[in-house]
């Protein structure tokens, strides 16, 4: 099964790179990356303190990409928005719309979700969804520290 990627997972990915610690991914995973993560990592470009962190953030972002397909929010996409929004609205457990759009992107494709820690809860509202967080080893327990920051 592949997996979209979270911006919580993109930063905590990155954060790595820049540490020089390695992710815990199968080079044999499937990645995509939705357009809603990519302009959100885009945000953190824009608004870097300086150019010169700019131009970092951009490389590393851009080394990224390169392993991943960004996908574009579909029409068949939108019908997995809809319904997700429902569920979780009628659920009471309403969650980021960004995050709406990650999972409906994740669902749509038949991926599993790959998050931060900080993301877990939000996407683990949503039904039928697998949710894995970056850095996680097997048989952790939800409430352990993984090893990327």
């Amino acid at each position: 099964m592949g997996l979209i990627v979270d911006t919580s997972a993109l930063i905590s990915w990155e954060r790595a790179l820049v540490a020089g610690e390695p992710v815990d991914l199968s080079v044999d995973e499937e990645l995509a990356l939705p357009a809603i993560v990519w302009a959100e990592a885009l945000i953190g470009v824009r608004l870097a303190k300086s150019a010169t962190d700019a131009a970092r953030r951009r490389a590393r972002l851009e080394a990224i990409r390169r392993v991943l397909e960004v996908q574009a929010f579909t029409p068949g996409i939108a019908e997995h928005y809809a319904d997700i929004f429902s569920e979780l609205s009628e659920a009471g457990a309403m969650i980021p719309q960004n995050d709406i759009a990650v999972a409906a992107t994740a669902r749509a494709m038949d991926f599993g979700v790959l998050v931060g820690p900080s993301d877990e809860a939000h996407f683990r509202r949503v039904s039928g969804l697998v949710v894995r967080v970056l850095g996680r080893v097997e048989g952790e327990t939800p409430t352990s520290k993984p090893p990327v920051p």
